[in-house]
């Protein structure tokens, strides 16, 4: 008889014990986890971007925090970093979803094949878009990550998953023009529910995406017919 191996531990970097903005509709713990294999320059959590951290939180001990929130709590969301990276995700998952807790996830899609054995488990995906996919490995610093973006909102469509799309703003990330060509891609490719949100210039590594510009873009944004191309359509200016 072979023993079973160990399920992965996952690495978590920090805990949100209660909001209710990352799940929509509902109170929610935030799960963040550690590591990213992408490095974009406006990102504010770029102490999550190494595959080990300082400091973590041990899951048996998270665990035991979402036990006693039964009741109180409607789900779970697992953020990063980019959850996906890690194998131990799909056993937390699992364990969420057997203290009766719903699941969200935010990605990337950096992982496409993971992401995919992983959306049978998620009830809500919060899918962050970069720019246009030929254009990602300026965003992102690797090679391919826009084909794997693209292959990644693919199976999230194709799923039948609750989702929402969305690209953070920035003028170094993306022009008027092309945050329209965007859109329209995203439309033709089955998108339905699509949100903008503001770039947030704190803890970015690259102190280039503090300068101005972002509010401008928005309002620009608001002149164009993209509200047209999806059922729901919003921005967050912050």
């Amino acid at each position: 008889m072979t023993d079973r191996k160990p399920p992965a531990a996952l690495q978590v970097a920090g805990l949100v014990p209660m909001t209710a903005v990352d799940l929509p509709g509902r109170l929610a713990a935030v799960v963040f986890c550690q590591g990213c294999p992408w490095a974009c320059g406006y990102c504010h959590n770029p102490h999550l971007i190494p595959a080990t951290g300082p400091e973590t939180i041990g899951w048996p001990s998270v665990r035991e925090f979402l036990r006693q929130r039964r009741g109180l709590l409607d789900g779970v969301v697992f953020s990063g970093g980019e959850p996906t990276l890690q194998r131990g995700l799909a056993h937390a998952l699992a364990e969420v979803r057997s203290l009766g807790f719903e699941t969200g996830l935010h990605t990337g899609g950096a992982y496409p094949q993971r992401l995919r054995r992983l959306l049978p488990q998620v009830d809500w995906v919060g899918f962050d878009v970069k720019t246009r996919f030929s254009d990602y490995e300026r965003v992102t610093g690797v090679p391919g990550s826009g084909e794997r973006a693209r292959e990644s909102l693919d199976y999230l469509l194709g799923s039948g998953v609750t989702y929402e799309v969305r690209t953070t703003v920035h003028p170094l990330v993306i022009s008027p023009d092309g945050l329209l060509h965007l859109a329209r891609e995203l439309a033709r490719l089955g998108v339905r529910h699509y949100t903008l949100q503001a770039c947030r210039a704190t803890g970015a590594t690259d102190p280039a995406y503090g300068a101005p510009g972002v509010t401008g873009l928005l309002e620009t944004t608001r002149a164009h017919p993209i509200e047209r191309l999806f059922d729901s359509f919003q921005i967050r200016d912050a």
